[in-house]
């Protein structure tokens, strides 16, 4: 096989998915921070965020809109290389434990798919990088990314849910007969 072609061919398919998973996650975020495409925007999100246990409810909406809409940005350029992937990692596993886990595997059923797979796709493109059709190989910042720094990143993003969750105040109804 030639490397040209091969290498052209892996770089034509990270572009695919960084312009799909980059802009649905953008999208996604946008949903929170402003409410575009039928999204609840600050206010919304932020009481379904305060019903999680995620208090101030708004405060942790913003951060996840955010974190959302920058990790779409930077994939869908391909710009600063793990960096974006990592945001998505770190708000999927956030969602995936707080909202989708107790509902099984299934989206039809609310269950864990979809966060499951936005963040697959996040570790797969924080590990492969961006291709040769993003700003880091147009920038030449591609071989700053050693893959010392990609798990880092990938960690930090773990560290980064895991911190959010644990900030989370959970509240048990206690039922007595």
């Amino acid at each position: 096989m030639d490397i040209s072609v091969n290498g052209n061919l892996v770089s034509s398919a990270l572009l695919l998915a960084r312009v799909v998973l980059g802009t649905l996650i953008a999208a996604h975020g946008s949903r929170k921070l402003f409410g575009w495409f039928g999204g609840y925007g600050l206010a919304g999100t932020g009481g379904f965020f305060e019903g999680l246990g995620f208090r101030p409810g708004r405060t942790f909406a913003a951060a996840a809109g955010a974190a959302e809409f920058t990790a779409g940005i930077l994939i869908l350029l391909g710009l600063l290389g793990p960096i974006g992937p990592a945001l998505m990692l770190s708000v999927m596993v956030v969602a995936a434990v707080s909202v989708h886990l107790k509902n099984g595997l299934f989206a039809t059923g609310n269950g864990i798919e979809v966060p499951l797979l936005y963040a697959t796709g996040a570790v797969t493109l924080a590990l492969t990088g961006p291709g040769a059709y993003s700003m880091d190989a147009g920038l030449g910042l591609d071989s700053l990314w050693t893959p010392a720094l990609r798990w880092a990143a990938l960690a930090a993003g773990v560290v980064g849910a895991a911190v959010n969750l644990g900030a989370r105040r959970v509240t048990s109804t206690v039922s007595t007969a």
